[in-house]
């Protein structure tokens, strides 16, 4: 209980640093006097007290400066799954923003890693993000997993190593592209312990001294800085550390060796005034031999978005390189962690804060659903957002300042399209620090781009070939699918007017408002320019379009009966299309909506009123006591393009009502699979799912099927 109290007034005192008012105090101390009674008693793992977890996590959320709904949710956060609260109480007392962040923090918890692949791993990420409706949600989770990875031996050496891999493959690129960088150091770190124990130990091992001797070398350095601003009369904070392992192993990784590492210690100084910045530093290198080529202004000209600091490097104690930072106060706030650093600074605004942190977590769900909008398979979208989200980022400026942050390797066609969708449209040129480049030069950070656009412009196809984010992928793609949309248009029209010239009919009479608005009516479009449409992609022939005009017929099944009736079937080896109804491959087909045939299965086809032929599985119950409309139809066994995917549903019956996404995200990687929707179905007493799904055949859908029903937590798998 002494630890308890020891961590509550530790909590308190960094609730009162921050600043918050009487009234949120009071809110606080609320909220956790009520998570305090709801864990009474309990204990975790480990056998610490459980109010110790929300604590903690409440405690690393106000060391972000959070604001007090996220304190407040860290408090109670437990408070239903390992509780007997609920999500009505909590709306009552705390009202209904911490309601909803527990809420999707419930949701969110259900997921977990399935295997180590990037794909399972780029599907979590995007679940959890879009789960995570509000950003504090995934502010929460992050500190809460920091203190699950401190407190690990209450777990199994494998628990302990399937929370680490989820860490490091799934919430630490997130902590990293929303700039949290004091958890996401911290996370880095305890999961490289857990998931590399040897590599850990060796590396500590080659440090020039042991850690702890560092430590003290260290603190004497700091001690003799801190007498020298003293004695000038600065008004300062300083803090020192030893640079963390896995910090080390990147660096090594990345082609470092031991001698070129400069930063094993540090210094940050932290300071009132930019000027002052700029006076400790001389100070500094008049005391200490500066390392030659390690001064960086990051305060004129900033690193990252928002990130200012200026950085030295010295020689300390027996020639150890010492790196010193320095920056004031506001810059250390948003160095460290990020915009959320901000929500406490009421005079810089709470709520345009958060919307800088929503922001960014919105460009993540973005690229990640524009990703989805035009890939098919997983390797392609695991590449594809792997390479924008979870690189390295540069930030470009633009002629007024304005930091724009991209993926390395971007170009000024990204950087335009992140302007503006109109500026990527009608670029020309680029001007990158008063040069003139191509528009495939390859962006670098501090760059000033300046894009030169032109009215009458338009996209080039041959961007696609280099440029590097989604964004613009996405809008150049957009802009030649609706120019393509225009010739097809163009050509259906030029195809129909040639088949009436070539009939030797009247254009006019043809194509009058009357016979128009028919076949409008008839194929079930909404407009003229579909029909059109249509004919220019090949969906129907000129012929047909013409026939239904002139076979006198009341409708158009009509019209199709007589077309069937009046051919034999025969054999060609030439069709086009997927599906062949009684010998014609140009006759227009659905696929029904209620049994949603796919390719392999045993078909059969239904004329309906006015929507052409309506393509079902024989065995449909809409169709198979029917007698007459009824035609034959089979699959084109030439023609099952290796792009081609067919839309299924599968409902899944729950054998304890514990829905384990990610496991069926898995064996549909496996299979192939795509998920393009799930949706919960509550029966009383149980719980289902229905999924859509998109497959290549039925082999494929019937083997996604069989492997669902291998997981413990799926009673039965069944197709609808």
């Amino acid at each position: 209980m002494n630890e308890v109290n020891k961590l509550y007034k530790e909590f308190l005192n960094k609730c009162y640093e921050n600043n918050y008012s009487n009234y949120e105090i009071d809110k606080i101390i609320e909220a956790y006097e009520y998570a305090y009674l709801v864990h009474k008693g309990q204990k975790r793992k480990n056998g610490d007290e459980f109010i110790i977890h929300p604590l903690t996590t409440a405690l690393l959320v106000a060391n972000l400066n959070a604001d007090v709904t996220t304190i407040i949710s860290a408090l109670v956060h437990e408070s239903i799954g390992r509780g007997t609260s609920t999500l009505e109480e909590l709306e009552t007392k705390f009202g209904s923003d911490v309601r909803n962040i527990v809420e999707s923090l419930l949701k969110v918890n259900k997921l977990h890693l399935v295997d180590e692949s990037e794909s399972s791993a780029l599907y979590l990420r995007k679940v959890l993000v879009a789960l995570s409706e509000d950003v504090r949600v995934i502010i929460v989770k992050l500190a809460s997993r920091i203190h699950n990875l401190r407190t690990i031996e209450g777990m199994s050496e494998e628990e302990a190593k399937v929370k680490a891999r989820e860490t490091w493959n799934v919430l630490i690129p997130i902590a990293h592209r929303l700039g949290i960088n004091a958890i996401k150091s911290e996370l880095e770190d305890l999961s490289f312990r857990i998931l590399k124990p040897d590599i850990y130990e060796e590396i500590e091992s080659e440090l020039p001294e042991p850690r702890s001797d560092l430590v003290v070398m260290l603190n004497d350095t700091m001690e003799d800085i801190s007498e020298l601003l003293r004695d000038n009369g600065i008004n300062f904070e300083i803090k020192c550390r030893v640079k963390s392992v896995s910090s080390i192993n990147n660096k090594l990784t990345n082609g470092h060796t031991w001698s070129k590492i400069y930063d094993i210690l540090g210094i940050r100084v932290i300071c009132e005034e930019i000027s002052e910045c700029y006076l400790i530093i001389g100070l500094i290198h008049s005391k200490y031999r500066p390392i030659p080529k390690r001064f960086k202004d990051y305060i004129a000209m900033p690193k990252g978005n928002s990130y200012q600091s200026l950085h030295t490097g010295i020689y300390g104690p027996d020639g150890i390189p010492v790196e010193v930072q320095v920056r004031t106060k506001e810059m250390n706030e948003i160095a460290e962690h990020g915009m959320a650093s901000h929500w406490s600074y009421k005079e810089h605004g709470t709520k345009n804060a958060l919307k800088v942190m929503e922001q960014k977590l919105q460009m993540f769900r973005n690229t990640i659903d524009a990703s989805n909008d035009d890939i098919t398979n997983d390797s392609e979208f695991a590449s594809s957002v792997t390479d924008e989200l979870l690189s390295k980022s540069i930030y470009v400026n633009t002629p007024n300042g304005d930091v724009i942050e991209l993926p390395i390797d971007s170009t000024p066609v990204d950087f335009a399209y992140r302007i503006h969708s109109k500026v990527g449209d009608t670029c020309i040129g680029a001007i990158v620090n008063d040069n003139i480049v191509t528009l495939d030069y390859k962006l670098s950070d501090g760059d000033i781009v300046k894009i030169r656009t032109d009215a009458n412009s338009t996209p080039n196809k041959d961007w696609l070939n280099f440029v590097k984010t989604t964004q613009a992928k996405s809008k150049i793609k957009s802009y030649f699918s609706k120019q393509d949309k225009e010739e097809y248009i163009e050509r259906g029209k030029t195809l129909l007017e040639k088949e009436i010239r070539k009939q030797k009919l009247s254009i006019s009479e043809t194509l009058s408002e009357e016979n128009i608005n028919k076949l409008i009516q008839d194929l079930h479009v909404g407009s003229w320019e579909d029909v059109l449409l249509s004919i220019g992609s090949l969906r129907y022939t000129p012929v047909y379009i013409v026939n239904l005009i002139y076979q006198g017929k009341e409708t158009v099944e009509d019209a199709l009966f007589d077309k069937v009736n009046r051919n034999p079937i025969t054999k060609v080896a030439n069709y086009k299309n997927d599906i062949i109804v009684s010998g014609f491959d140009d006759l227009l087909v659905n696929l029904a909506s209620c049994c949603k045939p796919v390719y392999g299965d045993e078909i059969i086809g239904y004329i309906t009123k006015g929507n052409g032929i309506t393509i079902h599985k024989k065995d449909c119950v809409n169709v198979k006591d029917l007698t007459s409309r009824l035609i034959d139809a089979t699959w084109n066994e030439n023609n099952n393009s290796e792009g081609r995917v067919y839309v299924s549903r599968i409902r899944i019956y729950l054998s304890d009502n514990k829905f384990d996404l990610l496991s069926i995200v898995a064996k549909a990687t496996t299979r192939n699979v795509i998920l393009s929707n799930v949706n919960e179905m509550n029966h009383g007493s149980s719980i289902s799912y229905d999924i859509v799904v998109k497959v290549k055949n039925k082999d494929s859908l019937d083997l996604f099927i069989e492997d669902l029903k291998t997981l413990n937590f799926i009673r039965d798998v069944r197709r609808f």
